[in-house]
């Protein structure tokens, strides 16, 4: 239980930018490091967390503490997920009206911005090719985001569709192995 709370909260306290910046440090040590987890099994939680409310990085967390020692490993993944976010906005809501309109502190929040985003391209890479992405089904992540994006369809209507469509793939027309 202790080995989960410290491993997660080393990925929850050296991880900027949101759950999907997790991605590689949680593959790094869970996968990697620990082999915990097989990455298609990381690729499989990943999809489920996505599609489950609540925060991704908890999801994730949550899952993997379960798979590995049922309710207790799960609430010793999530703590060890959320303590380093909740300390450091705890510090950051005491302190943060005193230095918001400092302007080194101003611009050192618009340059990790750019970092932020490239922290979460990675992981979408790595996940397209382990998800199998090619040119010929390319069109279902990318018709996904341009409706989520362009049209404002919410995403849960995507996820169901994606879902059913997987399904009927699978039952219909993916030959037996």
């Amino acid at each position: 239980m202790l080995q989960l709370f410290k491993s997660f909260f080393y990925i929850g306290m050296f991880t900027i930018g949101g759950g999907y910046a997790m991605i590689p440090l949680i593959e790094a040590v869970v996968v990697d490091k620990k082999k915990w987890i097989d990455k298609q099994m990381l690729l499989d939680l990943i999809a489920v967390a996505q599609s489950c409310p609540g925060v991704f990085a908890i999801n994730i967390s949550i899952f993997i503490g379960y798979k590995l020692r049922g309710v207790k490993g799960a609430l010793s993944a999530m703590l060890g997920t959320a303590m380093p976010s909740l300390i450091c906005i705890l510090l950051i809501a005491m302190f943060f009206q005193h230095f918001q309109n400092v302007p080194w502190v101003a611009a050192t929040f618009a340059g990790i911005r750019p970092a932020v985003v490239a922290l979460m391209a990675i992981p979408t890479f790595n996940m397209m090719k382990q998800a199998h992405i090619s040119l010929l089904n390319c069109w279902i992540p990318i018709a996904s985001a341009l409706l989520i994006w362009g049209l404002g369809v919410n995403p849960v209507y995507i996820i169901l569709a994606a879902g059913i469509g997987g399904y009927i793939y699978g039952l219909f027309l993916k030959p037996s192995e």
